[in-house]
């Protein structure tokens, strides 16, 4: 692995850097407290070809990889974590799961208006009684003719009540178990039966939209099953394989926000007549956050480069190596920032008490860390 980056990368990382620090930090605090979803942020995103970076320039795309759009969200992921989400809704969960599994009517009716956003896209797969446990989901597709019908409730769905195209997964045959599952494209706003819920009670990404949605006898034409009936299981499978690396990336972008957090307060900040950062154990933990930040970088942008060696090759293992490590190091840079913050970092004054609440969701989120460690396991028993 070359660890240098292109001028092409150093120059994308450089404009998502300033990009967020213009567009985006200005109006976080605010916004956050509103939960309030910018559309013209969004757009702006798309304007930069932020979300073009997986997609062939066939289909609207620009094609410069996967590391190149880690460095993006990382650096997005440094201002705000809420806007690091949009790479998952629109191309690396929705986009690219249409470009592997689609056909090519699919992928030319879809592709182009995901990375421009003239459509918000999501992906569904959680459900009230079904997380780890994707296999047990209630949501069913019943043939009808030249449709599929799907009867259903989705849960913790980010983008959920304002997107046009989700990817639905539901049991088209219950009794084959995982190999009944199958997946869709649904045109959610043009659909009848189809309904939507925000969620706003949440502890942290407040700027992210997250709600559930609700399907009654919704009828999708055929021709929109992505793969064939019983195929999935494997599409939600690979779908993750891609969702989590990006969430390892926004994970890397709050570790590293911490970090800079910390060492900021710590210079400014004195006590018994001295700087904090002059206290051997709040240089401990400066030094730890540093380390864990440089380790999960390395990760995250080894899974990145193995993605872009080969697009279709799966490297689950090193992708969910990356994911569960990004995760932790942003929990414990966020715990210790906080710490260094003493009092004024359990205030809503300073940015590490939101950053403490957004690092959570990266334990959660495109599987739990029980699961990431599952796969890690069995990836390496069955090898």
């Amino acid at each position: 692995m070359d660890f240098n980056l292109t001028e092409e990368q150093l120059l994308m990382q450089k404009t998502a850097k300033e990009f967020a620090e213009k567009e985006i930090a200005p109006f976080i605090e605010e916004d956050e407290a509103n939960h309030h979803f910018r559309m013209e942020t969004l757009h702006k995103m798309a304007e930069l070809g932020f979300f073009g970076c997986v997609i062939p320039e066939e289909y609207g795309g620009n094609d410069s990889g996967w590391l190149s759009c880690v460095l993006l969200s990382e650096q997005i992921a440094k201002v705000s974590a809420s806007w690091g989400l949009p790479f998952n809704m629109q191309t690396i969960g929705p986009g690219l799961t249409i470009l592997r599994w689609g056909t090519e009517e699919q992928k030319k009716k879809y592709l182009p208006d995901l990375v421009d956003c003239k459509k918000l896209g999501c992906f569904a797969i959680t459900e009230p009684n079904s997380g780890s446990d994707v296999v047990s989901m209630k949501t069913t597709a019943r043939e009808d003719g030249d449709h599929y019908v799907l009867n259903g409730n989705k849960m913790w769905i980010s983008n959920a009540h304002i997107a046009d195209v989700g990817i639905v997964f539901a049991h088209t045959d219950r009794s084959q178990k995982h190999k009944g599952m199958s997946a869709f494209i649904v045109d959610l706003k043009e659909t009848e039966g189809v309904s939507s819920k925000a969620i706003t009670a949440k502890l942290g990404l407040h700027c992210s939209p997250t709600g559930e949605l609700y399907f009654d006898e919704a009828r999708v034409p055929k021709e929109n099953m992505l793969g064939k009936p019983g195929d999935g299981f494997k599409v939600c499978m690979t779908l993750l394989d891609n969702t989590r690396l990006s969430c390892a990336s926004r994970a890397l972008g709050v570790g590293a926000a911490c970090l800079d957090l910390a060492m900021d307060y710590a210079a400014e900040r004195t006590q018994f007549g001295k700087p904090l950062n002059t206290f051997q154990m709040v240089q401990a933990d400066i030094a730890k956050m540093f380390v864990d930040h440089e380790a999960a970088k390395f990760l995250v942008y080894r899974a990145a480069w193995q993605k872009d060696q080969e697009r279709w090759t799966r490297n689950s293992l090193e992708v969910s190596t990356a994911k569960f490590f990004a995760a932790d190091a942003a929990n414990h840079a966020a715990d210790m920032a906080l710490r260094i913050h003493g009092s004024y970092g359990f205030s809503k004054e300073y940015a590490i008490e939101r950053f403490f609440r957004d690092a959570k969701s990266f334990q959660i989120v495109e599987g739990t860390h029980n699961i990431q460690q599952v796969i890690i396991a069995n990836n390496l028993i069955n090898r």
